[in-house]
């Protein structure tokens, strides 16, 4: 299950890298202030937490358990917090819906970063 987290997480790094350089070359031209900024928002997260899942899945502190929790949160938040960011903003997808779907992923992050704080309170 490692190799496969870490391979979910580095095509999850490819893409916020892609999605990056999409954004400041192709879509500068198309959307709005706004609406990039909120682009930017998504793979600034995205990146933020490839870093992170990086760090936890080769940390030898946390039990593979801890890690698959941790890992699913920022992985599923991923998918939705940038995710649903990028379909309102580059597909044109109407905000009101899907007007759950970043909110909820912001909660799969902070369930993360909880779980991880409380992993590493928990050890000796």
């Amino acid at each position: 299950m490692k190799n496969k987290i870490l391979v979910i997480t580095s095509i999850l790094g490819a893409i916020a890298i892609i999605l990056g350089a999409f954004g400041a070359h192709a879509l500068k031209e198309i959307l709005g202030v706004d609406a990039l900024k909120s682009f930017e928002t998504g793979v600034r997260y995205q990146m933020y937490h490839v870093i992170v899942l990086l760090f936890v899945n080769t940390y030898i502190g946390f039990t593979s358990k801890t890690k698959n929790t941790i890992s699913t949160l920022f992985i599923v938040g991923t998918i939705f917090f940038s995710g649903s960011i990028y379909a309102i903003t580059a597909l044109g997808i109407n905000p009101k819906t899907i007007w759950f779907v970043t909110p909820l992923g912001g909660l799969l992050f902070i369930a993360g970063w909880i779980k991880l704080a409380i992993s590493f309170f928990k050890q000796k």
